[in-house]
């Protein structure tokens, strides 16, 4: 055995690759190895010879598959360092330039929109995508009969044959999250809602699926000349600049009295400048909150009243960036992300700027 195990252990550190080494195993410890085969003799001995036999060919086992193991080791180790040699990398070069993501304007305006209202005491709230028909429409004051409750203006979700429950819409407005707002916190409440909305139109100036900012606050003294206040300091705030509205009477069922805002403007060369010249631009719907949508939220209107008002975020990104097309906002074009995104960390705040 002494013979076996210096012949074994010599032609394992002489072994050039992995492939050598695994043929000597086998030789060594296969099944039908040298080895294995004298194991195979323990049967045929004495007791007694089995006593000293057995344990000097485990033993020898043993050394052999501890030798095979180290001897592995340090072939894969050798051929490591090896390819090492060839592939390297200096860690200390500049890595490749890559470009950067870029803030979508959506995003980046709906973050300056927000920055402003809280300034103003405007806390955020939010509300489901799928709406049921009672916040969509009927706690909003918004009749059985009224054009915004047809399908050619409005997303209705499938029903199975036989199920008559009201329908669910994808909410045409941010509208319903004022009422569970103040479902939620009761009055006084002074909140934004900003979101995704929907609706069945598809031109350079409307896409089935857009942004809108609700506003809402409801108190015992709050009056339309509170509201234009209020819309007054953000569009100055907004397009940095100061900026005049004018109210035009309106009708919208959810608030009365009701009034179309629209903001001094001029317009050159096919481009609108806001805050300067004689023209004026139609930016979003506003009115005093409907007592009929105070009480389907469960707010007395007795006691408390209040204004509201819808913009949307894609029109104030159009107007304050000077982007020509409200579809090009979703049709994931790099080269235009690229041009209008903004930086990742340049997040809007009063006191740092709101714009480039």
């Amino acid at each position: 055995m002494d013979d076996l195990k210096q012949k074994y252990l010599d032609a394992i550190a002489g072994a050039a690759d992995e492939a050598a080494l695994e043929t000597l195993r086998v030789q060594a410890v296969g099944k039908k190895g040298e080895i294995s085969l004298k194991m195979r003799e323990l049967g045929k001995m004495t007791p007694e010879e089995r006593q000293v036999m057995g344990p000097a060919l485990n033993a020898l086992k043993d050394q052999i598959n501890d030798a095979l193991a180290l001897k592995k080791a340090a072939l894969g180790d050798a051929a490591l360092n090896e390819r090492l040699k060839t592939e390297w990398l200096d860690i200390t070069l500049p890595s490749r330039p890559r470009r950067q993501g870029s803030i979508h304007p959506v995003s980046q305006v709906t973050e300056e929109v927000t920055a402003i209202f809280a300034d103003m005491g405007f806390a955020v709230a939010e509300g489901p995508q799928v709406e049921d028909d009672w916040h969509n429409f009927d706690a909003l004051n918004i009749p059985p009969e009224h054009p915004a409750r047809q399908e050619h203006d409005t997303f209705y979700m499938h029903r199975a044959a036989g199920d008559n429950r009201p329908p669910h819409v994808l909410r045409t407005h941010t509208s319903p999250v004022q009422i569970r707002a103040m479902q939620d916190q009761g009055a006084p409440i002074r909140v934004i809602a900003p979101g995704r909305v929907y609706r069945c139109d598809y031109d350079q100036t409307h896409t089935p699926m857009f942004h809108q900012i609700e506003g809402l606050a409801i108190d015992r003294d709050i009056s339309m000349a509170n509201l234009k206040w209020v819309l007054e300091e953000f569009f100055t705030a907004f397009f940095g600049t100061s900026v005049k509205t004018r109210f035009r009477a309106s009708h919208f069922p959810f608030t009365e009295p009701s009034a179309e805002v629209d903001i001094q403007c001029s317009w050159q060369d096919g481009t609108v400048k806001v805050g300067e010249g004689n023209d004026w631009l139609e930016v979003l719907g506003s009115g005093m909150v409907h007592p009929n949508v105070l009480r389907s939220a469960g707010v007395d209107p007795d006691e408390w009243q209040g204004f509201a008002f819808g913009i949307g975020i894609d029109r104030l990104a159009m107007l304050k960036y000077g982007i020509p097309d409200l579809r090009a906002f979703f049709d994931s074009d790099l080269r235009w992300l690229r041009h209008y995104g903004f930086a990742a960390l340049d997040m809007p705040t009063l006191h740092g700027g709101l714009s480039r």
